[in-house]
């Protein structure tokens, strides 16, 4: 967060709050305090999640505080957040309507932290729809993404932003006119619309990729050893703070991709009120994942359900997220059988992602390969989208 915005939301704090067991905080200078009770840290991200008095929670990075309560958090240890109770769930409706209704044009409750997903992969995920196309067709398939007087309907409840190479594309409010910032768009229109008709907070589309990556060798994450290319193990900065390149490492190596798309969207949950206006904290709910064409010849195949474990569960680490959810898709070309698409279901079928990981198979509604991004059909990348974000929903709602 900026330190405008974390100033701002301790102030009203430290004036209206009533006393509370626990401690006292501190700000970074000395100005400001307030009563709460440690809920969470984690020293790796340097997230801080207090409870205060009144019961609500508040969450925001640890150099905003003095330097005593730095030295009290490293002492302490990472405190591991409560699981959440049932109640907690973010979803106002788990049933997804057959057709969207229009967005009611409101904004969110900002009261509520901002329900975060992370949209990685390579240049399908990128996008490359046609917008053009779809608003030809959209008041007859998809009415959601247009008014009556066939406008784009703009969703208020929903932000999208995009990084490319660790530099922003896009961020403003969710709209299928540019969904990746210059008249293309990817999945995130259909995922964004359906996540912000079902869940009952602001909703953040965060997407942080490039093209013609590898998950076995650009995208390898930190914990995977010897299941790369050529049996390559990541080779970055696993204990980095804030994951980002390495600087003098000497040019490209196994994971450079993967820490260069999650160091932006690190950097975007570090300075959230600059990309969703009036936020105070956040969740990062789930993770979205469509890749998969540049793997052979680039990446291991073989390995493929392994490297899906590994990404899922370092994403889960590196975004302080252990109850996120995670959905993927198949290439649009590829039936059940192909190897890719075997390794996929194999991945979300792990006892230990039962209830968190689903594979959104593309192939039925899917026209072209995904080596020419689909020829820009615009209904691929709705139906793509479409399909994650009800699985996305689905898996939510468990």
């Amino acid at each position: 967060m900026k330190p405008r915005l974390i100033a701002a939301a301790l102030t009203a704090l430290f004036l209206s709050l009533p006393a509370a067991p626990a401690r006292t905080w501190t700000s970074s200078d000395g100005s400001k305090t307030f009563e709460g009770e440690l809920h969470a840290y984690d020293e790796d991200t340097g997230k801080v999640t207090v409870k205060l008095a009144n019961g609500k929670e508040m969450a925001f990075m640890q150099d905003k505080l003095s330097e005593d309560d730095i030295a009290f958090l490293k002492e302490k240890g990472n405190v591991a957040p409560e699981a959440p109770a049932a109640a907690a769930s973010p979803l106002k409706a788990s049933a997804l309507p057959e057709v969207l209704p229009d967005p009611d044009g409101k904004e969110a409750d900002m009261t509520k932290p901002v329900q975060v997903f992370i949209l990685m992969g390579q240049s399908n995920m990128l996008g490359f729809g046609n917008a053009g196309q779809l608003k030809g067709v959209a008041a007859e398939k998809y009415p959601y993404l247009v008014d009556d007087g066939g406008n784009w309907n703009v969703r208020k409840d929903v932000r999208n932003v995009f990084y490319c190479m660790a530099k922003q594309r896009y961020n403003d409010w969710l709209t299928a006119e540019n969904g990746n910032g210059g008249g293309k768009f990817g999945p995130e229109i259909g995922i964004g619309n359906y996540l912000g008709h079902a869940i009952d907070a602001p909703v953040l589309i965060l997407k942080s990729c490039v093209g013609n990556r590898a998950l076995g060798w650009d995208l390898l994450p930190p914990s995977a050893v010897g299941t790369g290319k050529d049996g390559q193990s990541y080779q970055g900065d696993s204990e980095s703070s804030n994951r980002k390149v390495k600087e003098n490492h000497g040019g490209w190596y196994a994971g450079l991709q993967y820490d260069q798309d999650v160091g932006a969207a690190q950097e975007v949950l570090r300075n959230l009120s600059d990309y969703y206006p009036g936020a105070t904290g956040y969740e990062v709910a789930g993770f979205f994942w469509w890749q998969g064409n540049a793997e052979p010849g680039k990446g291991n195949v073989e390995a493929y359900d392994k490297n899906l474990a590994f990404l899922f569960n370092d994403l889960k680490k590196d975004f302080n997220a252990p109850n996120a959810k995670f959905v993927c898709a198949t290439l649009g070309e590829h039936d059940k059988t192909a190897t890719l698409s075997q390794k996929m279901f194999d991945f979300a079928a792990l006892p230990e992602f039962k209830n968190q990981a689903a594979v959104f198979y593309s192939k039925p509604g899917s026209k072209g390969g995904s080596g020419g991004h689909y020829g820009g059909d615009a209904d691929t990348y709705m139906y793509v989208g479409e399909g994650m974000g009800k699985a996305m929903v689905e898996l939510l709602s468990k």
